[in-house]
């Protein structure tokens, strides 16, 4: 009862920041947890019923997901340019930078929720708010956090490859990691509660701090929490101030010299309480969402997520 009663808390003060976002938002910004209720009720359902499906033959999808939110919003705002496939010369795809190549993944389920929401409502789901909505049915299927999903985006037409090569990197140092956030608003709670996203899934040991093992291949996989590594908890935080934190950018947070007065202290706090790192990092999820989303007659409905519309759809 007790896990419940806090997860409602989490839920309604993740809405209540929704709600805040919503408003004071640069220009107001139209997106709205209820975008859908009348044009695709069914939509949250179907999503997670596809994503659903996904991770019982291949449970690394939940992460993957999550992070190709995150690539997305982090080049040209949260509009999808990220799921675009190269159409030379007007698209070259965002897919192919380092930081997408080795670890972007996902892209089949995307297909899969796509065209169920066009068998259940034609031309009403932009591909940006699908990747929003996976995100949060992830994590919530992995023991995390819900929230209330701010709605409306719709699909750019261009990608946007300069930008996409200064993703954050695994190997940044921690001045490097802030600057990238505060870029776009992010602060270092946001930056803290963002790598949270580490406590599921998997990554190449070519960038891990303690690179491959003696026959370990440069793609060999390893669980970027070797605690609970399926799990969407706060053990993540727990492995870092232990110093087992698996890729170099996540320990900084600890180990950088300016750690001290900036990211260490929320580190310990949400290794210490896991329902603030839950709002936490709800509330950092709906903010970064909000990055620069087209609306309005801004963009399009793309049909298929790797193509803009007339493009081979």
């Amino acid at each position: 009862m007790a896990a419940a009663s806090s997860r409602s808390l989490a839920l309604l003060l993740a809405a209540h920041c929704a709600l805040l976002l919503a408003l004071a938002g640069a220009g107001g910004s139209p997106l709205s947890s209820t975008f859908y209720d009348a044009s695709c009720p069914s939509a949250h359902d179907v999503v997670r019923r596809v994503i659903q499906n996904a991770r019982v033959s291949d449970p690394r999808i939940p992460a993957s997901l999550i992070r190709l939110h995150f690539h997305d919003c982090f080049v040209n705002g949260c509009d999808g340019s990220l799921l675009l496939d190269d159409d030379l010369p007007a698209i070259q795809t965002e897919k192919s930078v380092p930081a997408n190549a080795k670890s972007a993944r996902g892209f089949p389920v995307v297909d899969d929720i796509k065209a169920a929401l066009e068998n259940a409502c034609p031309g009403v789901v932009s591909c940006a708010d699908i990747l929003a909505l996976a995100a949060e049915i992830s994590v919530e299927l992995a023991g995390g956090p819900r929230w209330s999903v701010l709605l409306g985006r719709r699909d750019g037409t261009t990608t946007n490859v300069q930008s996409a090569k200064n993703l954050p990197s695994p190997f940044d140092p921690l001045t490097k990691l802030q600057e990238k956030f505060r870029n776009f608003n992010l602060d270092d709670t946001d930056l803290v509660a963002l790598q949270g996203a580490h406590t599921f899934g998997k990554v190449q040991c070519q960038f891990t701090r303690e690179n491959c093992t003696a026959g370990q291949t440069a793609g060999a996989l390893e669980n970027l929490d070797q605690t609970t590594p399926n799990l969407f908890d706060n053990k993540y935080y727990g492995n870092l101030v232990q110093g087992r934190a698996q890729l170099p950018s996540d320990q900084v947070m600890l180990s950088d010299p300016t750690a001290a007065a900036s990211t260490a202290p929320i580190v310990h706090r949400f290794a210490g309480n896991q329902q603030d790192f839950f709002r936490n990092f709800a509330a950092s999820m709906i903010k970064m969402g909000n990055i620069s989303p087209l609306t309005g007659n801004d963009g399009e409905i793309r049909k298929n997520c790797r193509r803009v519309n007339g493009k081979g759809y």
